[in-house]
């Protein structure tokens, strides 16, 4: 049978091909969990990284690690300023000259629901508040039914004496 071709994502990188090690045992490769030998034997997996010596393995490296990503976004003032707001650093001198584009998107969805989560809140307080100042005009026998009759009476007095100032 035909298997498929990896798609290349970028220039070295095949989506799909595992990355191995160049000291690496047989069957160890770079991949999410324990693989099965053809005798159903567990092969062990191990994670290479360039700046370890050969034949040297990290058998639980962290995400940071294991997946390292092109660093080719260039942050505006707008954008550092996300990353501040979100946790991501802590001041703006640690955040370096240029991120990787996942790291802004992630900034970005979750500034964006602290900006909702805010709206919410801010929401909510309102509605108190017009629940109190309600409260407050019906103590004072004041009601939008009789701001608007008032209203009307006014222009009704004022139609009539326009109406009796205005020669014929």
């Amino acid at each position: 049978p035909m298997l498929p071709l990896p798609l290349r994502l970028r220039p070295g990188r095949v989506r799909g091909a595992p990355l191995l090690c160049p000291a690496a045992p047989r069957g160890a490769a770079a991949s999410d969990g324990p693989g099965r030998g053809p005798a159903g034997f567990v092969l062990s997996i191990h994670y290479c990284h360039s700046s370890q010596p050969d034949g040297v393995f990290l058998s639980n490296p962290s995400a940071e690690q294991a997946h390292k990503v092109v660093a080719s976004y260039k942050p505006s003032k707008f954008d550092k300023k996300i990353l501040l707001w979100t946790g991501r650093f802590k001041t703006e001198e640690e955040i370096p000259a240029r991120i990787p584009p996942e790291m802004l998107d992630r900034a970005r969805n979750k500034a964006r629901v602290k900006a909702c989560y805010i709206m919410i809140g801010l929401s909510i307080v309102a509605c108190f508040a017009v629940i109190a100042s309600a409260k407050k005009a019906a103590a004072r026998h004041e009601s939008l039914t009789s701001w608007n009759l008032a209203k009307k009476e006014k222009w009704r007095k004022e139609a009539a004496l326009a109406a009796e100032s205005k020669p014929k």
